[in-house]
């Protein structure tokens, strides 16, 4: 692709590394802009900006916040014994949309993947750890995606608090192997969290 522009280029080529945005679609977005006022710009950059540099991960969940502690976890009404596992912040969305869930969440920022390097040391799983033997936790739910990589981690987590004296349940298989929580519809996914079953159900049935 031949740019008249220097400037173009590097813009073009800084957005195709978004997720999902080719060269093509980025030069379209770009092409975009410069046709808007400057101030449109100017507002998106400093957006941007901003929230890189300000965001914060709330200390006791690990969901994106913009202060020490989330709002979800900072509220008195919502249940904190009962804590959702989930692998990003784009699940906790998703089961938010739902409405059906009343308690708190626990944010792992991805699942055990060997092949992408990807071990326990380098998810959230000790503060989860420490928070159900704290005596504190009545029950967790896994909410991880229904692959091999998701299941491998509600597993290792699994054999880490089996001895724990709370519910350990998984979400019901209303959500189809191989599906990702964010695209399920909104009915579904509040049907499969308030159906959950206990974990160790999930075990005899792989």
């Amino acid at each position: 692709m031949e740019f008249s522009s220097k400037l173009l280029e590097k813009a073009v080529n800084e957005m195709a590394q978004l997720p999902g945005i080719g060269k093509r679609t980025a030069l379209r977005l770009v092409l975009h802009l410069l046709k808007q006022p400057a101030t449109h710009t100017h507002f998106l950059a400093e957006a941007l900006t901003e929230m890189r540099d300000q965001i914060k991960f709330c200390q006791s969940c690990h969901n994106i916040s913009d202060v020490a502690l989330c709002e979800i976890c900072s509220n008195p009404a919502r249940n904190h014994q009962i804590i959702c596992v989930v692998e990003d912040v784009r699940d906790v969305m998703a089961i938010e949309n739902t409405n059906q869930f009343k308690g708190v969440y626990h944010v792992l920022g991805g699942k055990i993947s060997p092949i992408d390097g990807v071990g326990p040391s380098q998810l959230n799983i000790a503060s989860l750890v420490a928070k159900v033997k704290s005596g504190t936790v009545e029950e967790l739910i896994f909410a991880l995606n229904s692959t091999m990589e998701g299941d491998t981690t509600n597993f290792y987590i699994y054999k880490q608090i089996k001895d724990s004296s709370i519910k350990i349940a998984t979400i019901a298989r209303g959500i189809a192997v191989g599906d990702e929580l964010e695209y399920a519809d909104e009915v579904t996914l509040g049907r499969s969290i308030l159906h959950r079953i206990p974990y160790e159900n999930s075990l005899k049935n792989n």
